[in-house]
């Protein structure tokens, strides 16, 4: 029986790193794509070590070029799972700098776009593929300093449910995860742009917030359903986080 391969896009670190280990436990050849050449190869050997099948491969997921070479040099792909993704800057709609938007755009939105488009055919033809889209809360409800994120999540949210829509009848799932708040070690840091006083302040008082591997968790779940079985859409909280806005602190 060949194994099944899974390409995981943003594969570096956080949720990326986390689901690359779930699946590849689970049974899967994982394919680790993300610009960080070092990281991605150093988690496939990781991965090889403990007897999993891994391979590594720089990739921009905003490169069209690079993605449809990416896409041409696989054999086979059955499971996508877009996850490369980021939040730059706080600032409000009235204040905020546009190239921080159209950055957050292009890898939330049109690198899912690049990659999905990329890889589908070979999903078609794997006769039972699946896609799945690491979208957020922030891509179905709006927050304050969050403008240019929650735009680009909702972009997001919007590929998966209309891809839903145009796959009807061919043997591709489409599945979206959208995490509340997860703590990881560079998503707050990356977004406050290297401040870790202001990123360590997104967490305070929040007794667990959720982790990397939490929604890696989900991500197995949902993609190892029978292949009938379709997860729309998952949101996935912490306890202390009830919405967007209301959020358990401990003091």
């Amino acid at each position: 029986m060949t194994t099944r391969t899974a390409v995981v896009t943003g594969a570096s670190s956080g949720i990326g790193a986390a689901t690359a280990r779930r699946l590849a436990a689970a049974g899967f050849r994982v394919v680790l794509a993300a610009r960080r050449k070092e990281r991605v190869e150093a988690l496939a050997a990781e991965l090889t070590e403990a007897g999993h099948e891994a391979e590594a491969y720089p990739l921009d997921v905003t490169d069209r070029a690079a993605v449809d070479a990416f896409a041409a040099a696989l054999d086979r792909c059955d499971v996508l799972v877009n996850n490369a993704g980021g939040a730059l800057g706080t600032e409000p709609v009235a204040t905020a700098d546009p190239a921080d938007w159209r950055a957050m755009y292009e890898v939330n939105v049109v690198g899912v776009l690049n990659v999905t488009q990329a890889l589908l055919p070979t999903l078609i033809a794997s006769g039972d593929g699946t896609v799945v889209v690491l979208s957020s809360t922030a891509g179905h409800i709006a927050y304050e300093g969050g403008g240019g994120y929650v735009a680009a999540k909702h972009g997001t949210h919007a590929i998966a449910a209309t891809l839903r829509l145009e796959l009807c009848g061919d043997p591709v799932r489409v599945i979206e995860i959208a995490p509340g708040m997860v703590r990881t070690d560079e998503f707050a840091l990356n977004r406050y742009r290297g401040d870790e006083d202001k990123a360590a302040a997104v967490y305070e008082g929040v007794a667990e917030p959720l982790t990397a591997d939490d929604v890696a968790d989900t991500v197995e779940w949902a993609v190892t359903r029978p292949s009938h079985v379709n997860i729309d859409l998952m949101v996935i909280r912490p306890r202390a986080q009830a919405a967007q806005h209301k959020v358990h602190r401990e003091r």
